[in-house]
């Protein structure tokens, strides 16, 4: 399957898709501007196998093939958009251009359900000023993860 046929049964499932699709919007004369984030695409060695390792072990679905089929669907919340200094070594190895933040409700215990599957996870003991807590771990393809439970 291709990108765009993917996006396509995406938008077909997604709110508010009959009122995109007839073209009737809010009327505003605001200025529009993005409200999510529709998806992240990314080269893998072995596709396939990647996406089956982030719906077993990260719960997110894989890429529906037909409409029948549900695309993953995050709960409502913050999401930051933080390009950072081509130098910084918060992404781990200076080959990786991107580092995807997940937002989780119990760090703690997703992190002990993937460290029972033998999965490396660096949670970090120190809380941020917002009460935030912090993980880090690694796809199998080298790609580090950040999991973020937020403050309050």
């Amino acid at each position: 399957m291709n990108r765009r046929h993917a996006m396509l049964i995406m938008a077909a499932a997604a709110p508010g898709a009959a009122m995109a699709a007839s073209g009737t919007g809010t009327g505003s004369s605001e200025p529009e501007k993005v409200v999510g984030i529709g998806g992240l695409f990314f080269r893998a060695t072995d596709p396939d196998a990647l996406a089956r390792w982030y719906e077993e072990h990260l719960g997110i679905a894989l890429v529906p093939t037909s409409l029948s089929q549900q695309p993953w669907h995050t709960e409502a919340g913050p999401t930051l958009f933080a390009p950072f200094p081509h130098t910084t070594k918060y992404f781990g190895s200076s080959t990786q251009m991107f580092m995807v933040n997940f937002r989780v409700r119990e760090l703690a215990k997703m992190a002990a359900q993937l460290k029972a599957k033998g999965i490396q996870v660096d949670v970090y003991p120190v809380i941020d000023p917002s009460g935030s807590k912090f993980a880090h771990l690694h796809d199998p393809e080298g790609n580090r993860i950040e999991l973020w439970q937020p403050g309050a």
